[in-house]
């Protein structure tokens, strides 16, 4: 038993010795985490959950490389519960049973919690979140989950509601440069200030990923400091000595460009960002952005075609989905454009925050509970779909507002078919809105 034990020591070792130097870095406790000040920070509220072993169900919620996995190894060891890892990538409803079996029996004979971390938990379908609830209901589990993706959208509402959601934010580039110093220093190296820049720039927030980066162009420098030229090499494409602030410039030139309706100027910065090795999520997101933002209701597609190219990088990748890109920037940049939802927002934004609130107008409250009706909920409400063109004519604003008019649609694109439906609406083309 003894010579296996020695054995089994002797792999650990050399299995970490060949390890990614994302994993040979990855923090032990709370104080040699990079960046999440906001969570795990001296006095922040994670922070005091985890050192005084009382954190209830939770989702951590935030982009790749922000921390997520390396909170939940941090929890495991300061835990005095059994923590149980998990992926739903490959785990199972089967598995999830095996757990809840384990827990409740660990309970009984030692009066010890369970602890289960399930990463990508939103790779979990309906059925199989259900699965998990009941445990986490009665506080037989404690489920600690790990997600990408927007968990209001992903998760079932009962499981999300018995879970403190937690936010994980992007690393600041200050913070990256930092994780790139902790590698250099790791492997005994150190890096050029222009290098250290165009990794950062290249991150897109991202710790693993300038430390993947960091890790190959450290192997290509050899003996001597990391380069740009290693970097460039490391990304197998031409930095153009592509730093933060040619991040941030070339990004707003290919907005203005898909902006200003030219689309092979778009194209030359999208291949351009694409040649230098910028995250194609950061592109994606920004046409995604743009779509609402300078197209709107001009051509309701374009958030579609947006959100299509979005959807495509995650599940194609690179370099195929370099082509669902450039078809959304033709399709942008072609688009009519307009910012009157943006403006309309704005406006709407600031009678919230300066403007008188209001209560909710009693014919416009919920109307579906017993008693409802004898209190006014509901009453004088006209149902829209009753009416010729299901259309109304009622007031759906509490009266301290006054007429104000937030949205008022251009003539171009669709947004001229909106503005003529608007008009018959209001009837006297005042612009009034009911």
């Amino acid at each position: 038993m003894a010579g296996d034990d020695l054995f089994s020591d002797a792999a650990e070792q050399r299995l970490e010795a060949r390890a990614p130097l994302a994993a040979r870095l990855r923090p032990r406790t709370l104080d040699e985490i990079v960046g999440q000040q906001h969570l795990i920070g001296p006095g922040a509220p994670l922070r005091v959950l985890i050192e005084s072993d009382r954190l209830t169900s939770a989702i951590l919620w935030g982009p790749p490389g922000t921390g997520k996995t390396t909170m939940a190894s941090v929890v495991a060891t300061a835990t005095s519960k059994h923590f149980v890892p998990l992926s739903a990538v490959s785990a199972g409803v089967k598995d999830v049973r095996e757990v809840v079996e384990g827990a409740r029996r660990l309970l009984g004979e030692q009066g010890r919690g369970t602890i289960l971390f399930l990463d990508e938990v939103h790779r979990f379908n309906r059925a199989q979140q259900d699965a998990l609830l009941p445990s986490v209901e009665e506080g037989l589990l404690v489920l600690i989950g790990a997600t990408t993706e927007n968990p209001f959208f992903e998760m079932n509402a009962p499981l999300l509601s018995r879970s403190t959601l937690w936010r994980l934010e992007p690393l600041s580039h200050d913070e990256l440069a930092e994780v790139v110093a902790r590698g250099c220093a790791a492997e005994d190296s150190s890096a050029e200030p222009d290098a250290v820049a165009a990794l950062v720039g290249l991150a897109d927030g991202d710790a693993r990923a300038v430390l993947t980066t960091l890790e190959v162009a450290l192997a290509l420098a050899g003996s001597h400091p990391v380069t740009i030229d290693d970097v460039e090499r490391a990304r197998h494409s031409r930095l153009h000595h592509y730093g933060e602030d040619d991040h941030y410039d070339q990004a707003s030139a290919f907005i203005k460009s898909v902006r200003g309706s030219d689309p092979d100027a778009g194209l030359y910065w999208l291949a351009r960002m694409l040649e230098a090795g910028e995250d194609a999520r950061f592109i994606a997101r920004r046409l995604v952005i743009l779509a609402s933002e300078d197209i709107g209701e001009a051509d309701p597609l374009a958030l579609v075609v947006a959100d299509a190219a979005a959807r495509a990088v995650e599940f194609v990748g690179l370099p195929e989905a370099q082509l669902n890109l450039a078809q959304a920037v033709v399709h942008l940049a072609c688009a009519p454009k307009s910012n009157r939802v943006t403006i309309a927002l704005g406006r709407a934004q600031r009678d919230v925050r300066e403007g008188p609130r209001g209560e909710v107008p009693a014919h416009l409250r919920d109307a579906h509970y017993r008693s409802a009706a004898s209190i006014g909920h509901g009453e004088g409400y006209v149902y829209p779909h009753d009416q010729p063109g299901a259309w109304a004519d009622q007031r759906y604003r509490p009266a301290e507002l006054g007429e104000a008019v937030y949205y008022e649609p251009s003539d171009r694109g669709h947004e001229a078919v909106v503005a003529d439906r608007l008009r018959q609406w209001r009837g006297d083309g005042s612009g009034s809105h009911p």
